[in-house]
């Protein structure tokens, strides 16, 4: 079984957020667990499921909105699934563009994906899908290796912080550790997985950037580099009896730009030289990260 945020919890007693809810919704829409003109559950329902107040619901549904996923939204019914028709070749939220990329990754044998991010929260949700093909037997790599380069536990985070300040104990900063942890452990999980149910030679490493990175970005085989934005935000959340008023970056939504090491001289430089910037902060100046 492929281990998800939803059955994994970052805390034994912490409740989802908003934000973490209407990403798993988005996951649902995009691997077509819910499908364009689909009812979604109501309010009530979707609010027994994640264990949370209907106001956290309403929020992740007015998020949901917002990126128009959703259409009929009314207080009389639940809203339905929107009709999407992106443009071909146009840049899309991550968590739409980043399943499919990663599918045609892993199509071939020898599989390497590098990552800086935030923290792997999309990442996780996106590698549901070749990871699906794998278990199905639909595609088969001989091996798979992840390097992941996250912000260091140790260091002042640019964001997510607090909109006023804090004491010594920054409850913005233990929040965002546990989810850069849990999540990290939920991916190295899923992907050690595969090694011993299918056999495949599969490495997973994680090290600590000295800095908070301000895009996200994912290369994969050397022939596609992904770039997105963090585009910083002000928003609350309830976080252990606690309502946090934080600046954060809502990193699903951040639109990847694909750029091609086929597609011509331009693009080609770019994956090459966004390469040898990952390979040389992987050398230097990054550090062990401990997922504790």
């Amino acid at each position: 079984m492929v281990v998800t945020q939803e059955n994994v919890a970052v805390n034994g007693s912490r409740r989802l957020s908003s934000q973490e809810i209407a990403d798993v919704l988005r996951e649902r829409i995009r691997v077509g667990d819910l499908k364009a003109g689909d009812r979604l559950p109501t309010q009530a329902e979707l609010a027994e499921e994640f264990g949370v107040e209907r106001g956290a619901v309403r929020q992740a549904l007015r998020a949901l909105q917002e990126d128009g996923l959703l259409t009929n939204v009314s207080k009389g019914s639940p809203p339905r699934i929107a009709e999407l028709a992106p443009a071909r070749g146009e840049p899309q939220p991550t968590m739409v563009a980043l399943g499919p990329r990663l599918s045609e990754a892993f199509a071939v044998p020898r599989v390497r994906v590098d990552v800086v991010c935030h923290t792997s929260e999309t990442l996780m949700l996106a590698l549901s899908e070749p990871l699906r093909l794998i278990h199905e037997g639909r595609i088969r790599p001989d091996s798979i290796e992840f390097r992941v380069l996250m912000p260091s536990r140790d260091i002042n985070l640019a964001f997510p912080v607090l909109v006023e300040g804090h004491g010594a104990e920054d409850p913005v900063h233990q929040r965002w550790l546990q989810m850069r942890n849990a999540q990290a452990r939920v991916l190295q999980h899923n992907l050690h997985a595969v090694r011993s149910t299918h056999h495949i030679d599969v490495h997973v490493a994680f090290r600590a950037l000295p800095f908070t990175p301000p895009m996200k970005l994912y290369l994969l085989n050397g022939e596609e580099a992904l770039l997105g934005y963090y585009m910083l935000t002000r928003r609350e959340e309830e976080w252990e009896s606690r309502t946090l008023e934080m600046y954060d970056a809502l990193g699903s939504q951040s639109l990847l730009f694909s750029f091609l090491k086929r597609a011509g001289h331009r693009d080609a430089v770019f994956v090459e030289e966004s390469q040898k910037w990952f390979d040389a902060l992987w050398e230097t100046i990054t550090s062990d990260l401990t997922l504790s």
